[in-house]
């Protein structure tokens, strides 16, 4: 088999790729190790930035996300009872986000790809990458029993932090830069109208929590638990109760409880491989970079890897220049860092740390009590968070 691009991975970033070079004129051929349904169905990210929906837009993919996401012009942040609203439009000249599931982004991209696209294979493992810095390099892997060879010009590692494309760089070429928190979030989903019409993130004593949304009828809620918890020692009451207690406010704001059909922990650590290219082979997504979920960071970011590299692609097939391929890592890599930065930031802001003193803690309040009454201060993460410009 032979193509121009060869996809490792379907998530997000593989097939929103896909899609870009197919809207190019670029063939490419993508390899999902898992099933349909697994890609269809598994919980990630909901909250897109301003550029990534605008990209969506453009990619034409974005018919359903307008008719079902839900556009939010703010957060609100919790602390000390008191409430403060971040006015997005208003802080940045008119971006905002979109409550969409990642789910629903890879079911549209999905969808997009069977028809109008190459190749899209599920239950295709990658097993190698091989000749990364020759002027073709392979990609082995397994498909319906038996072993093929999926020949391309270059190939696209967005199969995440496990895959294989980041091992085919050598031991002598990477570089990497992580973080491990001690701390997890305990998720749930719920049956219930979200107790706010805009995402809540609150800072306590007893620990960070999150309320979020997937529909108006379905809420997603977190809170801050010590790493390695496990999902189900926490009974649905106690959940409710400590979710009451973290969202605590002077006013009559009431959390609204409902049946919870999932549970889930999710690890909160940081990392960076740099360099995002080796030859002829580069990374996208989580194959290249993690951050924790505060900031709403992590598909996003991936979007604006693709859509780097999708231009650098055009750009070579339209001038035979490898000029924007040869920078890709350096520019993906400016807009990542500030990312991370921003991740670590908001994640140190509103979680509490064992080894936290009476002295962090009031640090903490310090921020918030400068976000909540200076507009620069306030500029400054409604910026970053309906995000970084793609092209930095």
């Amino acid at each position: 088999m032979r193509t121009t691009v060869g996809i490792i991975g379907a998530g997000p970033a593989g097939l929103l790729l896909a899609r870009l070079l197919h809207n190019a004129g670029i063939d490419s051929v993508v390899l999902e190790s898992r099933d349909r349904s697994y890609v269809e169905h598994r919980q990630r990210a909901g909250i897109l930035e301003q550029g990534t929906v605008d990209v969506l837009r453009a990619a034409g993919a974005g018919e359903r996300m307008d008719r079902e996401g839900l556009r939010h012009d703010g957060i609100e942040l919790r602390f000390a009872k008191q409430r403060h609203r971040v006015d997005f439009p208003g802080l940045t000249g008119g971006r905002s986000v979109m409550v969409y599931a990642q789910t629903e982004v890879c079911k549209d991209l999905i969808a997009l790809q069977l028809k109008e696209g190459g190749p899209l294979l599920f239950e295709a493992e990658a097993l190698e990458v091989e000749g990364a810095e020759s002027g073709r390099p392979r990609v082995r892997f397994r498909h319906e029993g038996r072993e093929d060879v999926l020949e391309c010009e270059y190939v696209a590692g967005c199969d995440g932090f496990w895959g294989v494309a980041r091992k085919a760089f050598p031991a002598g070429l990477s570089r990497v830069f992580e973080r491990t928190y001690p701390y997890a979030w305990l998720g749930i989903l719920a049956d219930v109208a979200p107790s706010h019409d805009e995402l809540v993130y609150a800072r306590h004593d007893r620990g960070f929590a999150l309320l979020s949304m997937r529909s108006p009828s379905v809420s997603r809620l977190y809170l801050q638990v010590p790493a390695g918890t496990d999902a189900e020692a926490w009974r649905d009451e106690e959940i409710w109760d400590e979710l009451e207690r973290r969202f605590e406010t002077d006013d009559d704001w009431r959390l609204e409880r409902g049946p919870i059909t999932q549970k889930s922990v999710t690890p909160m650590r940081s990392y960076v491989h740099e360099p995002m290219r080796h030859g002829r082979l580069f990374l996208a997504g989580d194959a290249a970079h993690i951050v924790p979920p505060t900031g709403a960071k992590g598909l996003n970011l991936a979007v604006g890897d693709v859509v780097t590299l999708a231009r650098a692609l055009a750009h070579e097939k339209e001038t035979g220049s490898p000029e924007l391929l040869e920078t890709y890592s350096t520019t993906c890599l400016r807009r990542i860092w500030q990312a991370e930065r921003f991740s670590y930031d908001m994640t140190t802001l509103l979680h509490t740390s064992p080894e936290d003193t009476p002295f962090d803690a009031r640090l903490q309040l310090a921020r918030l009590g400068r976000i909540a009454s200076s507009r620069a201060a306030e500029t400054d993460l409604a910026e970053a968070y309906t995000g970084f410009p793609l092209d930095v």
